[in-house]
């Protein structure tokens, strides 16, 4: 597990976490195939929000059950909140939105959220 820092664009929504950086999700389901985010996944015990819980709007479609989170100021999508497969509360990192973070070393794991 890797401790980072984050966010938004503007600066705004900002975040702590402990999270594995070295692999992320690319989802190909609606809203992913747009917004292009890369995913990693954690615990909600190892996520904090530091800054701009005022200004995130949530967006829900489909099962609803992932809060698809994004700040009203810039629209950049820095974190998701939702329960994983176990009922576990979890914080879906966008790791682009991670500070300093080299993006290129990041192995991508393709998944079929179009197929759900």
């Amino acid at each position: 597990m890797d401790k980072v820092e984050g966010g938004c664009h503007c600066g705004a929504v900002r975040f702590e976490a402990e999270v594995d950086t070295g692999s992320g999700i690319e989802c190909n389901c609606s809203y992913c195939a747009k917004a292009a985010p890369l995913l990693a996944f954690t615990s909600a015990d190892r996520f904090r929000q530091t800054a701009g819980e005022d200004r995130l709007t949530d967006y829900r479609f489909n099962k609803m059950a992932i809060a698809h989170l994004f700040c009203s100021a810039c629209g950049i999508s820095a974190f998701g909140r939702g329960t994983g497969p176990g009922g576990q509360e979890m914080a879906a990192i966008n790791l682009r939105c991670v500070d300093g973070i080299d993006l290129a070393s990041v192995a991508r794991q393709p998944f079929d959220g179009a197929a759900l």
